[in-house]
């Protein structure tokens, strides 16, 4: 045979084929038999194309460092076989065209049958931590897999291990004092070594830090030293809270990645002083001031006033921080403040307080109580005056500002109803009302004795609220009186009729009248009894005169009344006549 004609041989491939099937031999057999033919000068009775080549069944992924541990990998694999599994994979480490180490299996995982990595607790580890990776660097990962058909396939260079340190950063600062109010940053650069998770300092790593407030200014770089630790330049006027960014990144045989990260100046060197204070009263109603005085002197040179100082002086609620009202001020030659701060209507607050300004002046806490009474209304709903000369007036109390608002606090809320007669001068209290409930509107209901006139709701100042009068409004009704009571004759005998007369009248501005057509009752009280008794009812003639026939049975008192109706007051007598029955 030419050697020209001859089919052309496969290069070679780190792929292993599979058996060719009959099918493909038969195809061959043929194109040799074509192949002779020609050579003897007669014509193939048929020709067939050569069938392609059978594809690899078996298939692998790149392979992958960690990213938790550089010492490790996983890998992708799969066979495309429907009746196959991956049944082995292993692995090669190479520098170059040296294999530094050989993993004979990798583990499948539970949960994806197609991710291989190693079996637990066999991270890769330098040759001086008992593992065969002679030194820090990328390795080339070679991948062999097999499936239950034995297919086979090797990719050489499926994945690089990144076999370097991990590098981790720390900051920190030189604290900030009185008399040096800069700081240095200073901090440690170590690297998370492969495998063993040691921790080895990096050395000659350059190290940015960068100041971010109060003011972006331009980055520093620090390098660190054998040990890994590193000191930048210092920061003039730094404050608690300025914050700074620090960063390293690196990408060598030996150090890859970055670290970044902002910290902020938590701690100063203080100066501790002595703060004295007092305020001029204990309460503050609204539109008020309350005044407080202090000195802030130096106990380390033998308690000399601090001239220039500044301090806050403001109102607070006890266990919470800022308020709503604060007054900035500066000490004198002699070490004196003075500060005056108005009220707050609306708010909750229970003491003043004086802080310091500058972080760098310490002392401790200097306060106060200050009852601040909120404002308050008063709303009455209704009010009314009986016949009887009983007054009944409901209502409610509320802050001013916040109606809703919940105030639980214990002290009773006190509310006076209270009467004149011109409404302007004499106004004398006729009930009281203690309110305790813990949350708002505080609902009254106020009972007292009047003759009428002019009535308000007053609520009396206490630490919670400032005293408040509701609107003046007036109850009023007509006094009536029965005079005249007469029974007679008597004595009397007993079982004789006898007549009971008297008359009824209305006060009309200062002048007595009489009052016609109106209801009178007659009463009875025997002698020795308490209990009186109605005998009769009856009208008043136009005069206003009422008279009661009557028959005399014992020994007793007779007396008149009138039951008042929507505009007059009762009017019980004044006086009983007294009959004796013989």
């Amino acid at each position: 045979m030419r050697s020209d004609l001859r089919p052309a041989a496969h290069p070679a491939s780190h792929r292993t084929a599979a058996p060719r099937p009959a099918s493909h031999r038969t195809a061959a057999t043929l194109a040799a038999l074509t192949v002779l033919a020609l050579g003897a000068g007669t014509a193939p009775a048929l020709a067939e194309d050569p069938a392609p080549p059978a594809p690899a069944t078996v298939g692998i992924g790149r392979a992958v460092t960690e990213e938790y541990q550089r010492g490790a990998f996983h890998v992708n694999v799969w066979t495309d076989a429907a009746t196959a599994t991956v049944t082995t994979v292993s692995a090669k480490i190479r520098k170059n065209d040296t294999v530094v180490t050989e993993i004979p299996a990798l583990t499948q995982a539970a949960w994806n049958k197609n991710y291989f990595s190693l079996p637990a607790g066999t991270a890769l580890k330098l040759t001086e931590d008992g593992g065969g990776i002679p030194e820090l660097g990328r390795y080339a990962i070679d991948i062999t897999a097999t499936d239950s058909l034995g297919h086979t396939l090797t990719r050489t260079d499926a994945g690089t291990l990144d076999f370097t340190l991990k590098p981790q950063l720390d900051l920190g600062f030189s604290a900030p004092s009185w008399d040096d109010r800069s700081t240095r940053p200073s901090g440690t650069l170590l690297g998370v070594q492969p495998g063993s998770g040691d921790l080895v300092p990096i050395s000659g790593g350059r190290v940015s830090v960068q100041r971010l407030t109060p003011d972006t200014g331009t980055a520093q770089t620090a390098t660190t030293d054998e040990t890994g630790a590193f000191t930048g330049e210092p920061y003039a006027d730094v404050r608690i809270g300025d914050e700074f960014r620090v960063s390293y990144a690196e990408n060598n045989d030996q150090v890859h990645g970055s670290y970044a990260f902002t910290r902020s100046i938590a701690t100063v060197r203080s100066r501790q002083v002595t703060v004295t204070a007092t305020a001029d009263r204990t309460r503050l109603l609204p539109g008020e001031k309350v005044t407080v005085t202090g000195r802030m002197t130096d106990p380390a040179n033998a308690d000399a006033p601090l001239a220039e100082q500044q301090l806050r002086v403001g109102l607070a609620m006890a266990g919470y921080t800022g308020s709503p009202v604060w007054q900035t001020v500066s000490t004198d030659a002699d070490g004196r403040f003075t500060a005056q701060l108005p009220s707050a209507p609306g708010t909750r607050l229970d003491s003043w307080v004086v802080s310091s300004v500058d972080p760098f002046l310490s002392f401790p806490g200097v306060s106060g109580p200050l009852a601040m009474p909120q404002e308050g209304r008063v709303v009455v709903y209704r009010g009314l005056l009986a016949a009887d000369g009983k007054v009944n007036v409901i209502g409610a109390f509320r802050p001013w500002y916040n109606p809703k608002q919940f105030f639980g606090h214990n002290v009773p809320e006190t509310l006076l109803l209270e009467n004149s007669a011109d409404g302007l001068t004499g106004w004398r209290t006729i009930a009281t009302y203690a309110a305790n409930e813990s949350g708002f509107p505080v609902l009254f209901n106020l009972n007292g004795r009047s003759q009428g006139g002019f009535f308000r709701v007053r609520h009396v100042l206490s630490d919670a609220f400032a005293e408040t009068t509701g609107a003046t409004f007036r109850l009023v009704r007509t006094p009536t009186r029965i005079v005249g009571v007469n029974a007679n004759p008597e004595p009397v005998r007993k079982g004789a009729a006898m007549t009971v007369t008297g008359t009824l009248q209305q006060q009309i501005g200062s002048t007595w009248k009489v009052y016609g057509n109106a209801p009178v009752t007659l009463w009875f009280q025997a002698r020795g009894s308490t209990a009186w008794k109605q005998l009769a009812t009856g009208r008043t003639a136009a005069n206003g005169v009422v008279t009661f026939p009557t028959k005399a049975t014992v020994d007793g008192s007779y007396t008149l009344r009138h039951n008042g109706d929507g505009s007059h007051f009762n009017a019980p007598a004044a006086y009983a006549d007294y009959v004796d029955v013989r």
